[in-house]
């Protein structure tokens, strides 16, 4: 496809980066703390790491990985924890001793846990000790064999460290009991890397840097490869596109999604980063009363979120005496931004709010509407510096502008493949390097793109990826149903959830029967909010449920209550 929108390019933004200029994430991120040396880098519940510290502490935990971690270069290391300052620092620690960060989401069941250990093959973990429980469950199943532990308050000084675990620990009860042979404290770890040498790791930008999971056509998570190529490459193309919009050494982001999470991770860590800006972490953005006091402290410049997060502030007591005479730039991805949540933001904050468009496989950035906006359009804007889309039919074949397909990608950012899943590899990769997202958009004159559908089964739960098949074969476990589909049905508040559709083979069976059921293997917004029953379901002539035929029928039904 003709690259019409680079027409549209702000003045100043690069049709190209290089993302061979810096050969990888690890010297990207030490350039950056050696530059920034003195200025803060992150700050959580009142206390702020420097670029100094940083390098310092990954220093010593990266010694401690490599002389007493068993690990060889590119042997994974997952990591297990929220927004807190062991991180960052854990993140960096396992990229400069030459490993490959596996990032876990805390919330995981074990049978979530299990599956993602072992599929990546994980040697070690860095966990918060808050989520020990489960991992003791399983860790003897995978092969593991580092457990470095830490405790909520283990990078704040020595008063302050106390208090907050005595609290969490004892006082709200945070930390179930768990018993794991052989784990490791954080800070025995850090005191023990102190005195240990950290061999340079020869990490090239071709090596994998994360293993990034997402959601499994086959029911289960699989693990999207991002060289460190990959990663440096978006930071360079989103660095590109802001351009004079930042302000190095000065801007402060707020980080309120999960730095597990591709969209966090590279547009506030890693971007924020580069240029010496300070990440203010939020532990637990649900607790949006705490969220807006905490607001109410920082001269933020930078925002980002996705819908849900930002219509809950909005809804929060407070938030309209938050001061915003030094907000920028707010940009919402991860799912669609809603208009009307949009026009209010802009209306209550005097900024406009932007939206952004990737995937896990593109590291994640692949569009983004110009930050010279002035109002919210709908649009995911235009492709990013040596970043091309390519609208195309089931055939691969490209179709004319303004009609709608399926939007292909190709650029530095796309993914190697997934990890161990070469079918899986080949069926969204196209000759010349296109990755095929599944997304349906269709692109106009200017070059701008509109999300239309999804073509895949998928169902996004407030920015995270959700897959049918993992969700049915939980539900299909339980000995009184006979089949089951999974679909996505809209929702104001988290702008999809998951609903099954049931044939029993019980006939007492309950909807709350199949959502306690699935509570105890899925983590919180894979649970299914609405369970309907049904005598048969649709299906084509081989006997395949029409899933599609389904969330069809959900969204008509949505959109006539809706009327």
């Amino acid at each position: 496809m003709e690259k019409i929108w680079l027409e549209s390019y702000p003045e100043g933004v690069p049709e190209t980066i290089d993302p061979d200029s810096i050969p990888s994430l690890k010297a990207l991120l030490e350039e950056t703390c050696a530059e920034y040396k003195d200025l803060p880098a992150f700050s959580n519940m009142g206390h702020t790491l420097t670029y100094a510290e940083v390098d310092q502490q990954s220093r010593y935990l990266a010694s401690y990985l490599q002389n007493r971690g068993g690990l060889e270069k590119g042997d994974r290391v997952a990591v297990m924890m929220p927004n807190t300052l062991q991180y960052p620092v854990a993140l960096f620690a396992i990229l400069r001793a030459g490993y490959v960060a596996v990032n876990v989401n805390p919330l995981y069941t074990a049978r979530e846990l299990e599956h993602q250990l072992r599929d990546s093959g994980a040697k070690a973990i860095v966990i918060l000790e808050n989520f020990c429980a489960t991992l003791q469950q399983v860790v003897e199943k995978t092969d593991v064999t580092t457990v470095i532990t830490t405790s909520l308050g283990d990078m704040f000084p020595a008063p302050k460290r106390v208090l907050v675990n005595l609290v969490v620990r004892y006082v709200k009860k945070m930390v179930p009991d768990w018993r794991i042979a052989g784990h490791v404290p954080w800070r025995k770890a850090i005191a023990e890397g102190k005195w240990q040498t950290l061999a340079p790791a020869d990490v090239e930008s071709s090596d994998l840097a994360f293993l990034q999971y997402t959601g499994g056509t086959t029911g289960m998570a699989k693990g999207a490869m991002l060289t460190h190529r990959n990663m440096v490459a978006n930071v360079l193309q989103s660095q590109a596109w802001m351009g004079g919009n930042l302000s190095p050494g000065r801007d402060v982001i707020i980080t309120a999604l999960p730095l597990y999470h591709i969209f966090s991770l590279t547009v506030n860590m890693l971007l924020t980063m580069r240029g010496g800006g300070l990440n203010v972490l939020i532990t637990n953005p649900r607790d949006m009363p705490a969220f807006v006091k905490e607001l109410k402290k920082h001269r933020f410049t930078m925002i980002t979120g996705v819908n849900t997060l930002f219509n809950g502030l909005m809804n929060t007591d407070g938030f309209t005496d938050v001061d915003f005479r030094h907000l920028r730039i707010s940009v919402g991805g991860g799912m669609a931004v809603q208009r009307a949540v949009a026009e209010r933001w802009q209306k209550l904050t005097g900024c406009v709010l932007l939206q952004g468009y990737g995937l896990t496989e593109t590291s994640p950035s692949a569009s983004m509407v110009p930050l010279d906006s002035t109002a919210f359009d709908g649009t995911i804007g235009t492709p990013l510096p040596s970043t091309e889309f390519s609208i195309r039919d089931d055939d691969g074949n490209e179709l004319p502008l303004g009609e709608a397909g399926e939007i292909c990608i190709r650029g530095p950012q796309v993914m190697a493949g997934y990890w161990n899943r070469p079918e899986e590899t080949e069926a969204v990769m196209i000759d010349g390097g296109w990755f095929r997202s599944g997304d349906i958009g269709r692109m106009d004159e200017r070059g701008y793109t509109t999300i239309e559908d999804r073509k895949k089964d998928m169902i996004l739960v407030s920015g995270f990826n959700v897959y049918p098949n993992e969700i049915e074969d939980v539900v299909q476990g339980h000995p009184g149903v006979l089949e089951c589909a999974a679909v996505s049905k809209p929702d104001e508040t988290s702008g999809e959830v998951v609903k099954v559709f049931v044939v029993k083979k019980d006939p007492s069976l309950t909807a709350e029967d199949i959502i306690e059921h699935c509570r105890r293997d899925l983590t919180g917004y894979k649970v299914p909010r609405d369970v309907e029953f049904r005598d048969e379901l649709p299906k084509t002539n081989v006997g395949k449920i029409l899933r599609r035929q389904l969330r069809d029928e959900e969204r008509r039904r949505s959109q006539g209550e809706a009327a």
